[in-house]
C-alpha cells in the first residue's frame, strides 16, 4: 500500500483495460463483477479523477484513466521485480551484480556471457560502466564494483584475486600522413617523445601508476572511442589492441609503427577477472565468472 493505494487497485485498473471491461475483468480475477466495480469506484474517489466514462454500452477509459492505466503497468512491473530480487535473496543470489570494464576488453565474449547471464538470471539487477584504464580496480577496492574485467599493471595486486581470461595484442599505430608513419627504422624513445601519446587513463585516479609511456605530451581520454576519432585525424600515436585496428591497417587508413625496446609484452597483455579477496563473488558473479572463461578457453 502507498498512502491508501493498494497494489491490487492497480492490478483491477490494468487488467480492465486489457479485458475491455469490468466483467471480463472480474472472470480472469475470478471476482464478482460488483467486486471491481467498488475496487474502481474507490480508487476514483481516493484519488479525485474519473477513470472510466460510464456512459455508453461498456466503460471507456478517459483521458486521465489511460495515463494512469500506463502508471499503473510500471508500477506493477516495479513491483515484480522487487518480489524477484527478494526471492532470489532469499535463495542464496547476491541482490544485485556490479560490473566494471576497463576500455580494451574485447566485446563480443562480454555480449555473449551477459545475454547467457540474463537468461539464467532474469531478475537479477546488473549495473555495468566501462571505466578508464586503472578505474575498475579503484572500484573493486571502493566496493562499488563486485567484478572487474580488467588490466592488472605491473601486477597482481595482493588484495585482489584475479583470473586470467585472455590476451590481447597490442600494436602501436598512426595514421598514415602522421610524422611517425614515414620512419624507415624503428622509433627510439627520441623519436617518440615529440609527438602527441594519446592515453587511456583513469580520470580519477591521476596519479595512479602509467604505463608505456613513450612521449612528453599526453592527451588523456577516458573512452576508446574518442581516443581513436583523434588517432585516425592524425593528432597523435597510440598502441591499439590488434582485433580492434586489423582492419584499418589493412585498409591503409592506419599503419603500424615499430618501437624499439617496446616495453609491451610481445604476447600481449593479459585481462583478468577480478575481485576483492576479502569479498567473494555470489552464485551468479560465480556464474557469470565460469561462463567467461569457458568460451575464451575454448
Amino acid at each position: 500500500m502507498i498512502g491508501n493505494l493498494t497494489l491490487d487497485q492497480l492490478l483491477v485498473l490494468v487488467t480492465i483495460s486489457d479485458t475491455g471491461s469490468f466483467s471480463a475483468a472480474g472472470r480472469k480475477l475470478r471476482r464478482v463483477q460488483s467486486a471491481i466495480s467498488q475496487t474502481v469506484a474507490t480508487l476514483e474517489a481516493m484519488q479525485g479523477v474519473v477513470l472510466f466514462d460510464r456512459h455508453g454500452h461498456r466503460p471507456q477509459l478517459t483521458e486521465s484513466g489511460r495515463v494512469l492505466v500506463n502508471q499503473a503497468r510500471q508500477v506493477l512491473a516495479s513491483a515484480a521485480r522487487f518480489e524477484a530480487v527478494a526471492a532470489n535473496t532469499r535463495g542464496g543470489l547476491e541482490p544485485e551484480l556490479v560490473l566494471a570494464i576497463d576500455p580494451l576488453v574485447p566485446t563480443t565474449p562480454l555480449i555473449e556471457s551477459l545475454r547467457a547471464f540474463s537468461e539464467k538470471f532474469p531478475d537479477l539487477p546488473v549495473s555495468f560502466s566501462t571505466e578508464g584504464l586503472g578505474g575498475s580496480l579503484r572500484r573493486l577496492r571502493s566496493g562499488s564494483a563486485a567484478l572487474a574485467i580488467c588490466l592488472l599493471l605491473p601486477s597482481v595486486p595482493e588484495d585482489i584475486i584475479a583470473y586470467p581470461l585472455l590476451r590481447i595484442g597490442m600494436c602501436p599505430v598512426v595514421a598514415p600522413l602522421h610524422p611517425l608513419a614515414s620512419l624507415k627504422h624503428p622509433a627510439t624513445l627520441s623519436d617518440l617523445e615529440p609527438h602527441v601519446q594519446l592515453v587511456l587513463s583513469d580520470p580519477i585516479g591521476l596519479d595512479s601508476p602509467n604505463y608505456g609511456l613513450s612521449s612528453v605530451k599526453l592527451w588523456r581520454f577516458v573512452d576508446l572511442g574518442r581516443r581513436f576519432d583523434f588517432l585516425i585525424a592524425g593528432l597523435g600515436w597510440c598502441r591499439m589492441p590488434e582485433h580492434l585496428v586489423m582492419e584499418h591497417l589493412k585498409a591503409g587508413t592506419l599503419k603500424s609503427i615499430e618501437i624499439q625496446n617496446d616495453p609491451t609484452p610481445r604476447d600481449g597483455l593479459t585481462i583478468y577477472a577480478a575481485h576483492k579477496r576479502d569479498h567473494s563473488l555470489g552464485p551468479a558473479g560465480r556464474w557469470l565468472l565460469d561462463d567467461l572463461q569457458r568460451r575464451l578457453s575454448s
